[in-house]
């Protein structure tokens, strides 16, 4: 791995298409490629013909987990595609999706494919071990799967109604059968799900729209929280299975960081509101400088809106090396202590001597951004002023996102000046909780801003309690497949 990034890490990335006649395994390879940004970890693609379930994962990039023989295997006329980073379950071989299990109900496979997290998870796997289920992964993605094996009901509609009001938590879902494309998204609307027409027989379900946009396609509209869409033969239906709650709670990360630019969620384009953030950002924290940098690629949309409702010049200063992700080889000594610098280059002669704005989207555990402020101060910038997109990130999350413990967060345990002096800069400003949530176009009783106020849209408690364990549990299992890899003992 490459020196960790100061940033949330990612949730993942599904991608599901229904379409007779096409080549499905080509294009979900496509939709994933489009949603790489989502998890660097793992990747995998299933297909059915109908008859016969193909099924292709592995760790790494998307472009390096499939090859042109891999995709000659996965044949059929649906498919469903997975990218992940690891939250629930380790980052390991045998967590990579999509999962596939068998119906009791038919016997016939069924293949998943989840973006989230689920916080009733340990006790779900537990009755179901009861129940005599063998658990392959430690992903809670196979928790679902067993449930919606095993589920009573005569028809899909009662099936999910049952397993919805058993699962707690974050889950957009993509689901295969023999004959189907499923897509599912929580009650809450915690992560982004679309649907869109491929043609006149077919459809493509999306973590998000840039991912269909990407092949040509448009996103029909947006997956409603607690919505089930079923695509098969006789064409597209939906329905929802449970009541949906008083309150929705979509992650207001998905804006600030997640989703693509060029995404919409919530009918907005993810672009214009990060130009908001910017310029909100600018109306809160305004200060004398000569220009106005982003830090790349997330932030660059803030910056330019920082930087027009500032009227301050935006220049770009930080290169990003754009080919630096995950890697099997470790770096040696020397490009450990090089960290940053790997990932970015500053230009000196637009930093000279300059009083400079730096816009990023957040400050998670505080060991990357003193980095990004020395590598601008030895390119000669005379002053560095830190304006970040969202409030202080004060607590964990339990809904997909994996940004460390309450004791890592460097907000939890330190004021805003004391994280101005240890990030080295001159002054430092955050954008408000109000700011943040006028900038989405959302209500802010439907957004999830639980990392900035510790306020959880479900109970937590027991994820709470459980983290540090799980966490100790993966970073065990990950070592050990490491060394396995290394082909040491």
């Amino acid at each position: 791995m490459l020196p960790e990034t100061d940033h949330p890490r990612e949730a993942c990335g599904v991608f599901g298409v229904y379409s007779p006649g096409d080549d499905v395994a080509r294009l979900t390879f496509y939709g994933l490629y489009a949603l790489q940004h989502r998890g660097q970890e793992s990747a995998g693609i299933a297909t059915s013909n109908g008859t016969e379930f193909s099924l292709r994962t592995g760790m790494g990039l998307v472009s390096q987990v499939f090859d042109e023989e891999d995709l000659a295997y996965l044949r059929g006329h649906i498919a469903i595609g997975h990218t992940r980073y690891s939250t629930s379950g380790g980052s390991l071989a045998c967590n990579a999706q999509p999962i596939v299990v068998k119906d009791l109900h038919t016997g016939e496979p069924i293949a998943i494919a989840h973006n989230g997290n689920l916080t009733n998870a340990e006790i779900l796997r537990e009755d179901l071990e009861a129940q005599g289920v063998v658990f392959e992964t430690s992903a809670d993605t196979e928790v679902i799967a067993h449930l919606l094996a095993r589920a009573p009901g005569a028809g899909w509609e009662e099936r999910f109604h049952h397993v919805m009001r058993r699962i707690e938590g974050a889950y957009s879902l993509v689901i295969m059968t023999r004959d189907q494309l499923i897509g599912v998204r929580d009650p809450m609307g915690v992560r982004p799900l679309c649907i869109g027409r491929v043609s006149d027989t077919g459809w493509a379900i999306a973590s998000e729209s840039c991912a269909l946009e990407h092949l040509g396609w448009s996103m029909d509209r947006e997956i409603e929280p607690g919505e089930v869409v079923i695509v098969d033969a006789e064409g597209m239906r939906s329905f929802c299975p449970v009541t949906p709650p008083r309150r929705r709670a979509i992650c207001t990360f998905e804006y600030t960081y997640f989703a693509r630019p060029d995404s919409v969620l919530g009918g907005e384009l993810i672009y214009r509101t990060r130009e908001e953030m910017g310029a909100q950002l600018a109306r809160e924290h305004p200060i004398e400088a000569d220009l106005v940098i982003g830090v790349p690629d997330s932030a660059t949309p803030a910056a330019i809106g920082f930087a027009r409702e500032a009227g301050i010049q935006y220049r770009e200063a930080l290169i990003k090396n754009r080919y630096v992700g995950r890697t099997f080889i470790q770096p040696d000594q020397r490009i450990r202590e090089a960290g940053v610098s790997l990932k970015f280059n500053a230009l000196a002669d637009v930093l000279r001597d300059k009083r400079v704005i730096v816009v990023d989207d957040s400050i998670v555990r505080g060991t990357t951004t003193p980095r990004v402020i020395q590598l601008i101060r030895r390119a000669g910038a005379r002053e560095v002023h830190m304006r970040i997109t969202t409030p202080p990130i004060v607590s964990p999350c339990f809904l997909g996102v994996d940004m460390a413990t309450r004791s890592e967060l460097i907000a939890a345990n330190q004021t805003v000046d004391e994280i101005r002096r240890h990030i080295g800069a001159d002054t430092l400003g955050y954008l408000s909780l109000e700011g943040l949530n006028q900038s989405t176009g959302q209500r802010p009783e439907d957004l999830c801003n639980a990392c900035f106020t510790g306020r959880y849209p479900l109970n937590v408690q027991m994820q709470m309690d459980r983290l540090e364990v799980a966490r100790q549990t993966d970073a065990e299992a990950v070592a050990a497949e490491s060394l396995h890899r290394a082909g040491r003992p």
